[in-house]
């Protein structure tokens, strides 16, 4: 049976650019920064979680050139990359700060059944929620 899900993946373009994003905009902190040799894997997660998020830059050995190039068009249209959600205790505040952080903003916090939560894109084009659940 399964137990959890300790890894998940995104597309970025760049990732020191991406690494600048999560860790110095969002707050994630570095969970492996290594280079494989084909490859730079290059995962992040909040702090204290033991979720790791891959941020995948598309290329070898995963992808060939054209593949790779494919999704890097797709990921720049923001239809490519996936998508992420992150919980926050104080959904107000973290809309402030990305604001103030001239984040992509694609919606304004907004009450949800389930509690309140607000929209960003990464400088990839990738989608974020980050939310307020509701007790």
């Amino acid at each position: 049976m399964l137990t959890r899900n300790n890894l998940s993946q995104i597309f970025v373009l760049d990732q020191d650019q991406a690494k600048d994003f999560y860790v110095g905009v969002l707050g994630l902190e570095v969970a492996v920064d290594t280079d494989f040799g084909p490859m730079r894997w290059l995962s992040v997660r909040v702090p204290g979680d033991t979720h790791e998020i891959f941020l995948e830059k598309p290329g070898p050995p995963g992808w060939d050139d054209a593949t790779a190039e494919q999704i890097r068009e797709m990921v720049t249209k923001g239809a490519g990359g996936g998508w992420l959600t992150f919980t926050t205790d104080d959904v107000h505040a973290a809309f402030e700060k990305m604001q103030a952080a001239g984040v992509d903003i694609t919606q304004e916090p907004m009450e949800q059944p389930y509690g309140t939560d607000f929209g960003i894109r990464d400088p990839f084009g990738n989608n974020l929620r980050i939310g307020q659940l509701n007790a």
